[in-house]
């Protein structure tokens, strides 16, 4: 069999690298790709995979990301942008800058992966997975920042889909709930607010970064070929399940 090959990005995150190590132990080869050049290199020593140190902003170091990952594997099967922020500030409150750096980290990213896969798998096909929340999906007060970048997440993904099917490019995204993540731990940290942020999804407990790299890793999979277009919720029910009256 044929080991996939896969680009991911933001991978040294609490999402990226469970999906890395997922991927990998499943038999795939991989390029991993994230700001922080010390945690990037060393989750490739680690994981035995090819890294390379980027900025996820700069459509140059996607570029030379996706350039690089061709050299070294020879084809690229799937990719994933694993990149993301968070800002929890009403829109009065929140800077210019803070929205800025909100839409660049996700939107923009996402868009300068979308791009660099297309052309890398144009010949190929293959599969495209991004980052959204489910704050896209639904009114949560002080996200609104966040909540446009990641909902325009969702209108690139739609729209790629349906340019690149005829590639047999799918591109699909995972909207998850509240993760336990070093990014969320102002939210997760203490018991007390541990306890209020469970509260909040039906399922009444906050997820995992394994449980969304395994919705990611079978998007991947190339035995979903038939799935494109897809928002795939991981997120406990917050998005469309209300359990108590």
């Amino acid at each position: 069999m044929v080991e996939p090959v896969y680009v991911v990005l933001g991978a040294t995150g609490g999402i990226g690298s469970a999906l890395c190590r997922r991927l990998v132990a499943a038999g795939a080869r991989l390029t991993i790709a994230a700001r922080d050049c010390k945690r990037t290199r060393a989750l490739g020593t680690e994981l035995g995979v090819h890294a390379v140190p980027i900025d996820a902003t700069c459509a140059t170091h996607v570029d030379r990301c996706f350039a690089e990952a061709l050299s070294h594997h020879g084809r690229i099967d799937g990719v994933a942008n694993c990149v993301g922020s968070i800002l929890l500030k009403p829109a009065h409150l929140t800077t210019d800058d803070e929205w800025a750096g909100a839409l660049t980290t996700n939107l923009t990213s996402a868009f300068f992966t979308v791009r660099a896969a297309v052309r890398a798998m144009t010949r190929t096909g293959g599969a495209v997975v991004l980052l959204s929340s489910a704050a896209a999906r639904l009114g949560i007060a002080n996200h609104e920042a966040i909540a446009a970048a990641k909902a325009g997440i969702i209108g690139l993904m739609l729209s790629a889909a349906a340019s690149y099917a005829g590639r047999r490019i799918r591109v699909n995204a995972v909207a998850p709930g509240l993760v336990r993540t070093p990014l969320t731990e102002v939210l997760t940290g203490s018991d007390a607010s541990l306890q209020a942020v469970s509260a909040l999804h039906p399922l009444g407990r906050v997820g995992e970064p394994e449980e969304v790299a395994s919705a990611i890793a079978w998007l991947l999979d190339p035995a979903q070929a038939w799935v494109t277009g897809q928002v795939l919720g991981i997120d406990g029910g917050l998005a469309t399940v209300r359990s108590r009256a």
